[in-house]
């Protein structure tokens, strides 16, 4: 058993989230998506992402600059100027010139030039904000969109506010932009895990690590969702945001520009650069305390061939046909002496010898740099239903952060775990996520966050020789064991003599239906050679 001495703040936080319930439904936001979904009509989930984003990007600018215009207005006479740009920056405003302000766009929602309107709007905020350059979508005006669809969902958008400061305070926007980024991924399906790593499992890395303070990377960021939540984790805990500094990467543009947005709408300062992380490092000498991923699964296009000599391959050249442990291996060079990566990876990375993925393993286990592996039920990815893994990495495993684990490895067995939200698709509760994240802080000896003990069927802590033994095969179902069967109170002789009876039950059964069948056999004129 594993005894815990539950984190005030923990306890805090958690009677709090439990009232949401991971976020799977959480109001309002439901309405707006059925909303906006009714309007989308026959086009593709993909293509409308950006036209409902965009547009509540637009009015969460808006919002936050007309509170402080009016505000500024009233203080004409004390030498404000609501027209000034510099007024508004100094606030972290964004400045929105007269025709990008939601009202313009509002009075002319019926227009049949409202398409024209918006992308003029998109690019004068660009224009006026070069954080925001080249960010925002601006094909409003092409033919394919309805312009009669669009002017109805500026009017939707337009009854709600998502960026004055009371709308603000509760995170309105950044709720419907998150509840909108999943419901688009369950649409899009296979696709959808390009952008979207599911909110119970970002949640999970984060509480893991806890990244406090210093340096957070995602080599493939996505739509920056572990960043949120590392926010969301530091402000949980009474932390400051500055504490941490940002870097991210990700190939796909205009998945790049939803991080940006991502970031902007929560006032997140951090580097997200846009290109190929293999082949275009933009951050070569960036070496992070915490790393946190959701790399593609078995990405075979990932020009490999072309980086054979590639310093990042210390434990050995990946294979061209699966980036697997290319990502691994680029995050391990990328981690500070003292830093640590959790990342989700497809199952077969904890066990496969196709390759010399077997022999890469070895040698990172050998090294001593896998700190946990957790084994994910299925259906928890929109991009998938096959069920994946977490790999926790540590640089230095007494680094006196904690207790001294050279030489031990914990295996987490959570296959049993999840509650399904829809037909498709699970997601990982809050009390699971917490009995998960406080396993590994009590093996890794957190001060406060109790004993721990292995548990049969859910958690081990192994040795670099029990995983010698397995192969390096670092399944945690070959380390936890079976769960012990719970004692119903009946009598080993009872039970037999019960057993018994039903299979010489069986047994008679099985005779009579074997005489049954030879008699119709027999009637059909078959079966005679083979009587006994």
């Amino acid at each position: 058993m594993i005894r815990f001495k539950r984190r005030p703040q923990l306890a805090k936080r958690n009677a709090q989230n439990n009232k949401s319930n991971n976020g799977a439904n959480i109001g309002y936001e439901a309405e707006l998506w059925r909303m906006a979904d009714a309007l989308r009509g026959s086009m593709d989930a993909a293509e409308y992402k950006h036209v409902v984003l965009g547009l509540i990007f637009l009015k969460y600018i808006s919002d936050a600059f007309e509170e402080l215009h009016a505000k500024l207005e009233a203080e004409i006479d004390q030498g404000a100027d609501p027209e000034d740009p510099d007024e508004y920056r100094a606030k972290n405003v964004f400045w929105v010139p007269k025709e990008a302000r939601w009202s313009a766009l509002k009075n002319n929602a019926k227009q049949p030039n409202i398409g024209t309107l918006v992308d003029d709007a998109m690019h004068a905020i660009e224009r006026d904000n070069p954080s925001l350059k080249n960010v925002l979508p601006k094909d409003y005006a092409r033919p394919s969109l309805d312009k009669q669809r669009l002017g109805q969902l500026i009017d939707m958008v337009s009854n709600i506010m998502v960026g004055d400061a009371e709308a603000r305070s509760k995170d309105v926007l950044g709720r419907v932009y998150e509840y909108f980024l999943s419901q688009f991924a369950s649409a899009e399906g296979k696709k959808g895990g390009e952008f979207y790593t599911p909110r119970s499992v970002v949640k999970l890395l984060v509480e893991m690590l806890e990244p406090y303070k210093g340096r957070v990377y995602d080599p493939c960021c996505g739509s920056a969702g572990m960043f949120v939540q590392s926010e969301k984790f530091i402000k949980a805990h009474g932390g400051r945001v500055k504490d941490i500094a940002i870097y991210g990467q990700e190939s796909n543009y205009t998945t790049w520009r939803l991080a940006k947005m991502n970031l902007a709408i929560r006032g997140i300062e951090g580097k997200i650069e846009q290109g190929d992380t293999f082949q275009n490092d933009r951050f070569p000498d960036l070496k992070a305390d915490f790393i946190l991923a959701n790399p593609p699964f078995n990405m075979k296009d990932w020009g490999g061939d072309r980086l054979k000599d590639d310093k990042r391959w210390k434990f050995g050249i990946p294979p061209k046909n699966n980036a697997n442990y290319a990502w691994i291996q680029h995050m391990i060079h990328h981690l500070s002496p003292s830093g640590v990566a959790g990342f989700v990876l497809a199952n077969g990375s904890m066990s496969s010898n196709q390759s010399g993925e077997g022999e890469i393993r070895k040698q990172i286990i050998e090294a001593d740099l896998v700190d946990c592996m957790v084994a994910l039920p299925g259906q928890l990815f929109y991009s998938t239903p096959i069920p994946a893994c977490l790999w926790f990495l540590a640089r230095d495993k007494k680094n006196h952060r904690f207790r001294d684990r050279r030489g031990e490895v914990l295996f987490i067995d959570a296959r049993n775990m999840g509650q399904m939200i829809d037909r498709t698709h699970r997601e990982l509760t809050d009390e699971e996520i917490r009995k998960v994240a406080d396993t590994y802080h009590a093996w890794r000896g957190e001060s406060d966050a109790g004993t721990y003990e292995d548990v049969p069927g859910f958690c081990k802590s192994a040795t670099l020789e029990d995983i010698r033994k397995h192969g390096y095969v670092l399944t945690p179902g070959r380390y936890v064991g079976a769960p012990p069967q719970e004692d119903d109170g009946i009598p080993f002789e009872e039970k037999m003599t019960e057993l018994t009876a039903k299979l010489f039950e069986q047994f008679t059964e099985a005779q009579r239906l074997e005489a049954e069948i030879r008699k119709n056999l027999k009637h059909l004129g078959f079966g005679e050679d083979y009587e006994t």
